[in-house]
């Protein structure tokens, strides 16, 4: 895979992919709709404080590597950025709409598992079930060109294994967070349970800030 993103590159790039399919009316982005996008405090992990400078530079990079262009409205000042990271006649990457919302997740909430994805895609897409997950997981780690995600050593406590994407170059597991007690495996479903809730909750207050900062 040629492609290689630092960390606010993900977040830029799932950012925008994110806004894409949630608020495709609000889409392109502005400037300063990008900077809210990659600083929300929901659905993201971690949650960050990038300078709209900061952003300004992240652009500017993914611009030159063609992955983000920009695109001024008719009559409008205000340019904005839309991605050209897949599903675009500019990109190598074509995925399925599964694929795309478990990439979008893995570059805005880092490793998971297929039960915390099947969770969190939920406004990107639609899984029948954990094993669809697992799946689309499998062609993803699978694919002839190489592969996107890696499977992750379970963790104690809990019942899945996390996958991670391979975007920002291998995976070095010993930079993986603590490992979790024995009691987390317990209370995995219902903290996924509460999640949907809190994310159901919280989806028409992003939309009304979208609009609010385009």
């Amino acid at each position: 895979m040629d492609i290689t993103l630092t960390f606010n590159e993900t977040r830029v790039i799932g950012s925008l992919i994110e806004k894409e399919i949630t608020t495709p009316d609000q889409y392109p982005l502005s400037l300063n709709a990008l900077v809210n996008a990659c600083n929300q405090k929901s659905n993201r992990d971690p949650v960050v404080e990038l300078e709209e400078s900061t952003v300004q530079q992240v652009i500017d990079e993914l611009v030159r590597k063609r992955l983000v262009t920009e695109k001024s409205g008719f009559g409008s000042r205000v340019t904005k950025y839309q991605h050209r990271f897949a599903n675009t006649e500019f990109s190598e990457l074509q995925f399925s709409e599964q694929q795309l919302g478990v990439i979008c997740v893995l570059f805005l909430r880092g490793a998971q598992t297929p039960g915390e994805l099947r969770s969190r895609t939920s406004r990107l897409c639609r899984f029948a079930d954990v094993h669809e997950v697992e799946l689309t997981l499998r062609n993803l780690a699978e694919r002839e060109e190489g592969p996107l995600v890696v499977k992750l050593p379970r963790e104690p406590g809990r019942r899945e294994s996390r996958y991670a994407h391979l975007f920002s170059g291998e995976v070095d597991i010993s930079d993986a967070p603590e490992q979790v007690g024995s009691s987390a495996g317990r209370y995995e479903e219902r903290i996924i349970l509460l999640e949907q809730k809190i994310e159901e909750m919280s989806r028409q207050l992003e939309r009304l800030v979208d609009r609010a900062n385009t």
